[in-house]
């Protein structure tokens, strides 16, 4: 997700939680989590604490946030890095190494300086940084500001909270365009706001999920196709494709099971993943994307215009069903029950094998 453009259109029209309201729920949260389940290993503690958190509150606004500072960090390396290191591709895979090792290690740092005060600090502090891996919320109510555009006939209303959200041209589009810039935008994110950093916070706890959004952060800032970032984002794009390789398939996978949960059509949902999973200029995003449109029975992909140009991408998916806004609420629901339906797939897997 462009996290940079949506801060930037977060000014207006946002949700504000009070910092007391915000930190009284993280505290209350916890501690109801860790009374209920005291007989729970910690990292399970900690990903449904991080779980629940995430999708009662949403982005914690009002609080420190770990995503912001790892932006001003990739901002702050970028400058010095292009002046010091003579190839790009050199002082890209150097602002990739520095950034996420610096992540990991201060989560990590942050983690233990919070046992050795207290186990109670550090379960929080885990709770914490587990919570803001996580995006299904934030990814909801960014998205619901285009339905609710819709809702009240206020298209240029919904081009505009559109254009929040993806990096197409939105100033001519039409209700089904705009439709299917938000399926595409929660199906997409799915994956690496979502499923990504929950399987990263489940492999290796807090630090790892943030090491894993410290690669996505630097992906959306230095990642592109273009003159100034094509050899110094070089390292940091592809790795995001390697972080993201397992998890968008097993994404894809997820939102098929979970299809039948939330009322949509899994049998088809896995044809269409598996005949257009590649259909996608991003060898990961097309598989939740295709996971979607199956589920949903519409047509993802097309022509989208990009400063002034139209670029054909492939298509995704059948057009059984127009694009409405019963495809945007539809693809919500899946996003949420796939995140549901993968915690509920570790814990068995978990008590299976381990009692």
């Amino acid at each position: 997700m462009r996290w940079r453009r949506l801060r930037a259109c977060r000014r207006d029209g946002r949700m504000m939680i009070r910092p007391e309201v915000t930190v009284a729920g993280i505290l209350g949260c916890t501690f109801l989590m860790r009374s209920a389940t005291h007989s729970l290993p910690t990292d399970i503690t900690i990903v449904l604490a991080a779980v629940l958190l995430d999708l009662v509150f949403g982005d914690p606004r009002a609080l420190p946030h770990p995503i912001v500072a790892i932006g001003r960090l990739i901002s702050f390396l970028e400058p010095r890095l292009r002046r010091n290191v003579a190839s790009a591709r050199s002082a890209g895979c150097l602002l990739l190494v520095i950034t996420v090792g610096v992540t990991y290690a201060a989560a990590s740092s942050l983690l233990a300086l919070a046992y050795l005060i207290a186990p109670g600090a550090a379960l929080l502090v885990a709770s914490y940084l587990g919570w803001v891996s996580l995006a299904a919320r934030s990814l909801h109510l960014e998205s619901s500001k285009v339905a609710h555009a819709l809702e009240r006939g206020d298209l240029p209303g919904a081009r505009t909270a559109l254009s929040c959200i993806v990096g197409r041209e939105t100033a001519e589009l039409e209700e089904p365009e705009i439709v299917r810039g938000a399926v595409e935008t929660v199906a997409e994110n799915t994956g690496d706001g979502v499923i990504a950093p929950l399987c990263y916070l489940i492999l290796g706890g807090p630090a790892l999920a943030l090491a894993y959004k410290a690669v996505n952060t630097l992906d959306s800032m230095v990642g592109y196709k273009n003159e100034r970032y094509l050899e110094f984002g070089w390292a940091s794009a592809r790795f995001d494709d390697l972080a993201n390789y397992l998890p968008a398939r097993l994404t894809g996978l997820v939102m098929v099971l979970a299809a039948p949960f939330c009322g949509l059509n899994g049998k088809n949902a896995w044809r269409i993943m598996r005949r257009d999973g590649r259909n996608h200029s991003s060898p990961n995003s097309g598989f939740p994307e295709a996971a979607a449109a199956g589920a949903l029975g519409v047509q993802l992909g097309g022509a989208n215009r990009y400063f002034g140009k139209v670029v054909e991408k492939p298509t995704i998916g059948d057009a059984v069903r127009p694009l409405s806004l019963a495809a945007y609420h539809g693809v919500v629901r899946l996003m949420y029950s796939a995140e549901l339906l993968l915690v509920a797939a570790w814990l068995g897997v978990r008590y299976a094998f381990q009692g």
